[in-house]
């Protein structure tokens, strides 16, 4: 009868184990200009397979940093292949895992209500009367957030970057950007076009040139220390036709 009950148990436990196990959310680190199409792919999956997806947002630096620092994290999607190969160099991230999810395209914004009409970015182009006397241009830190290194090298690649330098406001990271120019605080500001497309208060003066600034790419890999079972089923998933039209629709270009 002991062994009876003890076997009972046993089996009572393993369901339960394997049940907690099954719901233990899946921790993504994504660069903070995914927040609306990764908030919706985590939902999707989450919806098509009962496992729930936990985003953590942030600039890429900072991310990888907190990988670094053993942060609980499966996942890493960065926004440029620099902070996903710091990583890889200190053997964190899998390298076998490792995909180029997604692009997109860099863009000049301002403040909707404003009167600042379109525009096309070239060398000839001054855009220190659309500054004013006092006016700042918002950037994602220009030293080490993607989305302000590209926009430095779009700048530097067009010959605007030396006029433009000291009328700067770096900013955490390309949301703390767009909220500058959305809350009016600047007049100018450089961000993602998925950004642009999901901040209304803001309009889009101009594109940047295609080859004025390195290629966008968002890396995906698995993070090196995570034994969660479901990581790499999500990372595949990503890349299917589901999470594709997901992305498309906020404005990412799946690759």
């Amino acid at each position: 009868m002991l062994l009876a009950g003890l076997l009972v148990a046993c089996g009572a436990q393993e369901p339960a184990d394997a049940q907690a196990s099954a719901i233990t959310p899946l921790q993504v680190f994504a660069a903070a200009s995914l927040k609306e199409s990764m908030d919706a792919a985590a939902a999707a999956y989450h919806a098509s397979t009962g496992q729930p997806v936990q985003v953590t947002y942030a600039g890429s630096p900072a991310l990888a940093r907190q990988i670094e620092q053993r942060a609980p994290a499966d996942i890493f999607v960065s926004a440029d292949g620099d902070w996903m190969d710091w990583l890889d160099q200190r053997g964190l991230v899998d390298a076998a895992s490792r995909r180029d999810l997604l692009g997109n395209q860099l863009v000049l914004v301002a403040p909707a209500a404003g009167t600042a009409a379109p525009l096309a970015l070239g060398p000839d182009t001054d855009l220190l009367p659309l500054l004013g006397e006092d006016g700042r241009l918002a950037l994602a830190l220009t030293a080490s957030v993607p989305a302000g290194k590209y926009a430095r090298a779009a700048f530097e690649s067009l010959g605007l970057w030396p006029a433009l330098e000291p009328r700067v406001a770096e900013a955490e990271n390309v949301r703390a950007a767009l909220l500058l120019v959305a809350r009016g605080e600047t007049p100018l500001g450089v961000v993602y076009a998925s950004d642009a497309q999901a901040e209304p208060r803001v309009k889009v003066l101009a594109t940047f040139p295609e080859g004025s600034h390195p290629d966008i790419v968002y890396p995906a890999a698995r993070v090196r220390a995570s034994t969660h079972p479901r990581a790499q089923d999500f990372l595949g998933w990503m890349a299917g036709d589901e999470a594709d039209a997901i992305f498309r629709r906020h404005g990412l270009l799946p690759r």
